[in-house]
């Protein structure tokens, strides 16, 4: 028989053009990011179906270890009890071996893991491979504050964008409606194609070029929102609560404007701003566990609180506080948000939770804004 001159060159090429796609972490948001992915790459040709989500192995009280129960049951027991995960999507505790076939990388894990992350997966990834930040958080160095998407380039040698918004990941879960604000530096392309891979009828996605704006909204209202908690755990009402909500989002702007004068003032009315604000203040995390800080007089510390509220999630605000407070104390900025050094001050156990209202308005001197 004579050879057939059909060639398979251009399956061969389109699955080779296909994006893999790798979650990196699957804590509660980490979950609902892959469920959200999964969804997706199973509808659009441009993905491969599968989705490798890299567990940090731990052993569930069945004795089994959760990526396999994960594996086995679609479901994160652990911090996503009750809802199933998309059958594409795989739990894997080997993070190089997650990763190594993607060339989209979606990081969401706690900001404090990240450099060390990172530093293990050097070598390891695509050279085409790009990154995508859900990360709210910064690091900070003798030089100055991080980002949590500068780290990743610098260590990685990768664009990175940034995904943040109004987004209480249970909601999300159970597909309520929510927003979401994507943050690209210069490659309008390779924003649309996080869109793609984020939005659904249910998640709605934007882009907006300015990373450092979207991600200093998604990092400083966790501190805001600790604030916020402390109102509501001293019972002040919400004319108080909104004051604080208020004054927290013009520190928000004030201080994302003075480290990076790039920052675009429109951002702050994007879902990653006063949206993600105001749902992180009446119901997020680190809201529900300052206000039981304060209805205990501050006597039981955060690491004790966050054990016993959240099944192993952790808090970012209180950490993200005090990397503020180290900005701004390093740069002289204390009397011009008096807001987020309080807030540091009362977790620290330096300031009552009461001080959080002791200052006037008038006490916050912005000349330069």
């Amino acid at each position: 028989m004579a050879p057939s001159n059909t060639k398979p060159v251009a399956v061969t090429d389109e699955v080779l053009q296909k994006s893999r796609v790798t979650v990196v972490g699957s804590g509660n948001w980490g979950s609902v990011a892959a469920k959200l992915i999964a969804s997706n790459t199973l509808n659009i040709n441009s993905f491969h179906d599968e989705v490798r989500m890299w567990v940090f192995e731990e052993t569930v009280p069945s004795g089994e270890k959760l990526s396999e129960v994960i594996n086995r049951t679609n479901e994160n027991v652990k911090y996503l009890p009750g809802i199933k995960l998309p059958k594409n999507v795989v739990a894997d505790p080997d993070i190089e071996h997650a990763v190594k076939d993607a060339n989209m990388l979606v990081f969401v894990t706690p900001h404090q893991f990240m450099e060390g992350i990172c530093k293990r997966l050097v070598g390891k990834i695509r050279k085409d491979a790009v990154a995508i930040s859900l990360i709210k958080g910064m690091e900070v160095k003798r030089e100055g504050p991080c980002m949590i998407s500068t780290l990743i380039s610098e260590i990685l040698g990768i664009s990175c964008c940034v995904l943040m918004g109004a987004n209480i990941a249970n909601e999300i879960a159970v597909e309520k409606f929510s927003e979401a604000t994507v943050g690209y530096r210069d490659n309008k392309e390779i924003a649309d194609k996080w869109v793609c891979l984020f939005n659904t009828p249910y998640f709605l996605v934007s882009a907006v070029q300015d990373v450092e704006g979207v991600e200093l909204c998604g990092t400083l209202k966790n501190v805001v929102a600790l604030a916020a908690g402390f109102v509501d755990g001293l019972d002040m009402g919400n004319n108080t609560k909104a004051a604080i909500m208020r004054i927290g989002l013009r520190e928000m702007k004030a201080l994302s404007k003075l480290l990076f004068p790039s920052v675009k003032d429109n951002t702050f009315f994007e879902s990653c701003g006063v949206a993600d604000l105001i749902t992180t203040c009446l119901g997020g995390r680190n809201r529900r566990c300052a206000d039981a800080f304060a209805r205990n007089g501050g006597k039981r510390s955060f690491d004790e609180l966050e054990a016993e509220m959240l099944q192993g999630q952790k808090l970012q605000g209180v950490s993200t506080a005090k990397e503020v407070y180290e900005v701004l104390s390093h740069r002289g900025w204390f009397e011009l948000f008096p807001l987020f050094a309080t807030v540091h001050q009362i977790c620290s156990g330096r300031l009552a939770p009461s001080a959080i209202v002791e200052y006037t308005e008038h006490s916050a001197r912005l000349p330069l804004l």
